[in-house]
């Protein structure tokens, strides 16, 4: 019969064996020699009360499981105990997540916060830009992931060589890229020097480009052929939609069968305007609120819309229409033409500005955000949002220390439910802030500051073209205001909430 003592060593056993992680805690006494002795590690920097990083610790657990095997550490870094270590690397929100080559080589990691996600942007951070491929590695390398991109030039060539590897440099991030300059391996991937192959493990498995080697060319040529033909809207891609700079075409159905027949009648559609309009299912039963983002009614399905990504402009398919291959080709062929004006939603503009702060919508956001006259700082809120209504106090302080100032006619400080109008922004988080200098409209500026109306002035004084600040004795004032209680969330918090909610 066993001891009660080797019963409770046996509890011991298998509490540490719940517990073992494979994400090493580091503090600041260890951290640099870790990095150093390292080639390369994930850092996060977080605070054990923030929900993000919650959400994110079994996945980033996950990650650093898969990871063990390929010998990339991932650590994490309690900024609560480790406030100086977090401060040296610029840490600002948390989660923060850095990529490490030494202690001084630093980059931000872009991808998302899924272990799936971790896991293959790690991998392609690990491997040189272009790696050299034999007829011995060139299979295990079409493995890496979902997407890899291999050229076949001839060792001699060295333009296609410089060439792919500007390419390979742009967009390591995205995808593995490697090279051979082995004939024979050429001859039994059915290609001739010099080509590109892009391997995927969806639609027909593998593009090829013949044409001349030129960075735009076979750039534009990756990003296409690594986006499927039809895919899918959902948190772990919707970023990657968002940001490839095309339009994206939205099929709206409840049912996995219902979006397949969808699909495959638009098929022909999606291939010929491939490159030019991105097409992806999304399921309305589960995300069908996001119908409402687009103009559609949210409550009537199957629904068609296009959404142009850069300007933030829908296009919704009216929906008492059937969607036919002929409808849809028709609305599609029509929008790639200009022929179709964009769908815009607004509030009524106010008969009068209550207050300090200016409240724009859409029918008036051109005549105040983009008056070339005036520094423009702007809110896009959503009512429900609680950090946006524990910054409303603090910004209406702020709007209404510049309109006390010299510089009320120059500086407008304006708000506006990016719920509720459609604006000219891809908005990712609420709140967002940017500033619209006068005279360089076309580039703003984007806050991630804490939110403090110190803080605040400080940005518009900084970027703004009038470099205004309100009087010394205003902003000692404003700085004795508590700062936001979420002040530290970063962008790319606020992105990641919108890719989970969707």
């Amino acid at each position: 019969m066993p001891s009660v003592r080797n019963f409770a060593l046996g509890l011991l056993a298998a509490a540490v064996v719940a517990t073992a992680s494979d994400v090493q805690q580091l503090k600041k006494d260890e951290f640099d020699a870790f990095v150093k002795a390292n080639d390369i590690v994930l850092a996060e920097f977080y605070a054990p009360w923030c929900g993000h990083c919650k959400a994110l610790a079994p996945e980033y657990e996950e990650a650093a499981t898969s990871l063990k095997e390929k010998d990339i550490k991932l650590v994490k870094v309690d900024c609560t105990e480790e406030a100086d270590l977090c401060q040296q690397y610029g840490v600002e929100g948390y989660p923060t997540l850095k990529v490490f080559r030494g202690p001084d080589n630093i980059s931000a990691y872009k991808g998302q916060r899924k272990a799936a996600a971790i896991t293959s942007y790690m991998i392609k951070q690990s491997l040189p830009a272009v790696s050299l491929l034999t007829k011995d590695t060139v299979e295990e390398f079409k493995k890496a992931d979902k997407v890899v991109v291999v050229a076949y030039f001839d060792a001699t060539d060295k333009a296609s060589n410089d060439t792919f590897g500007q390419v390979a440099e742009k967009l390591r991030d995205n995808f593995p890229f490697g090279a051979s300059s082995d004939a024979a391996l050429a001859e039994a991937e059915g290609v001739s020097f010099p080509s590109v192959v892009v391997y995927k493990e969806f639609d027909e498995g593998k593009s090829v480009f013949t044409e001349k080697f030129e960075v735009e060319a076979i750039e534009k040529f990756t990003k296409t052929a690594a986006t499927p033909l039809i895919g899918e809207v959902g948190p772990d891609t919707y970023a990657d939609y968002m940001a490839s700079g095309l339009p994206l075409a939205y099929i709206f159905a409840e049912t996995p069968e219902e979006r397949k027949e969808i699909s495959d009648k638009l098929k022909p559609v999606a291939e010929a305007q491939r490159g030019v309009v991105n097409f992806a299912t999304i399921d309305a039963k589960a995300f069908g609120a996001h119908a409402g983002n687009l103009n559609l009614k949210a409550d009537k399905f199957p629904a068609f819309a296009i959404q142009e990504t850069v300007k933030n402009q829908k296009f919704p398919f009216d929906q008492d229409k059937e969607i036919t291959l002929e409808s849809i080709k028709a609305f599609v062929d029509d929008f790639v033409a200009g022929k179709v004006d964009p769908s815009i939603k607004s509030e009524p503009i106010p008969e009068t500005q209550e207050g300090p702060v200016t409240v724009v919508v859409a029918k008036n956001y051109n005549d105040i955000v983009l008056d070339d006259t005036k520094d423009v700082l702007i809110e896009f809120y959503a009512p429900w949002c609680g950090h946006c209504k524990s910054l409303a106090p603090k910004y209406e302080e702020l709007a209404s220390l510049y309109a006390k100032s010299e510089f009320k006619d120059k500086v407008v400080i304006a708000k506006v439910d990016a719920t509720a109008n459609d604006v000219p922004d891809e908005i990712n988080g609420f709140p967002t802030i940017k500033l619209y200098p006068a005279g360089a409209k076309d580039a703003s500026v984007t806050y991630s500051g804490a939110r403090t109306v110190e803080d605040l002035i400080k940005f518009i004084a900084e970027n703004g073209k009038f470099k205004a600040s309100v009087s010394e004795d205003a902003e000692e004032e404003a700085s004795a205001a508590p700062a936001a209680t979420e002040s530290t969330t970063t962008s790319s918090e606020a992105a990641q909430e919108t890719h989970d909610e969707l």
